[in-house]
């Protein structure tokens, strides 16, 4: 059995760790590589990097810090943020990041997927989809929630794997930074739909969130910001108590 993974992330802006609600009232969290080292050292799995202005800004993800994060850790390592191109991910690569994690680039230009895939293989191409809830529907939401598209998440999901992607990073923006649990009925539903892992984001508030998005949503990771950035849960103590559920995880 699989283990399940627990994924820290770094939201990235002008070079600092920050965390908002529902994308919005961004607040500082520290500087990125300090938490990158803590959390490499006290039991994350892996470890994911957006750099969360770089597509409103039209700029590349920042490759200097990219590169003193990787040197720091010892973790898978995951990057997003203004990706747009095979060069793009071969400097990224370069700088010391294992995977890479595309989103707007993606919708914009669904072949992207196909020729990362090609180019890297599909074990290093993540694709991250920021959806929201509307009169019963799910709909993907570009340039960091700021853009809604009339894309439907689970035949965007699909349309992913078929491309080529080798993991989906969901995030529910109704659940985003709100500490009331992931969205864990469309979890399970794109966990059933697709055969690629499912990263749950948005919503983590306390130990029984991660819980019930492995028992109910299926996820195969779960990630997670303010609660580890302010030190509200302890990673060794949420494998713990997964591991008291019967939840495998990596320890």
């Amino acid at each position: 059995m699989l283990t399940k993974r627990i994924i820290p992330c770094l939201d990235i802006k002008n070079g600092r760790t920050v965390k908002g609600v529902n994308f919005i009232n961004l607040r500082d969290a520290g500087d990125p590589v300090e938490l990158a080292t803590f959390y490499s050292e006290n039991g994350a799995d892996e470890l994911v990097f957006l750099d969360i202005s770089a597509t409103e800004e039209r700029r590349k993800t920042l490759s200097d810090l990219v590169l003193s994060v990787a040197e720091a850790i010892n973790i898978p390592f995951t990057v997003g943020g203004g990706i747009s191109s095979v060069e793009d991910v071969s400097v990224l690569l370069k700088n010391g990041a294992d995977k890479v994690s595309i989103n707007s680039s993606a919708v914009k230009n669904p072949e992207l997927i196909n020729q990362l895939s090609t180019t890297f293989g599909s074990q290093c191409i993540v694709v991250a989809i920021d959806a929201k809830e509307i009169d019963g529907e799910w709909k993907v939401h570009l340039v960091g929630g700021k853009v809604p598209t009339n894309l439907n998440l689970f035949d965007w999901a699909k349309e992913v794997e078929a491309r080529g992607a080798g993991e989906i990073l969901f995030t529910s923006m109704d659940n985003d930074g709100t500490k009331a649990g992931f969205a864990n009925n469309a979890l399970a539903k794109l966990s059933k739909e697709l055969t690629i892992p499912v990263i749950a984001s948005g919503g983590a508030g306390n130990i029984q969130h991660f819980i019930d998005t492995f028992t109910k949503g299926n996820a195969d990771a779960a990630l997670a910001a303010s609660v580890f950035h302010f030190k509200e849960i302890e990673i060794t103590n949420l494998k713990n108590n997964l591991m008291q559920q019967g939840i495998p995880v990596r320890v």
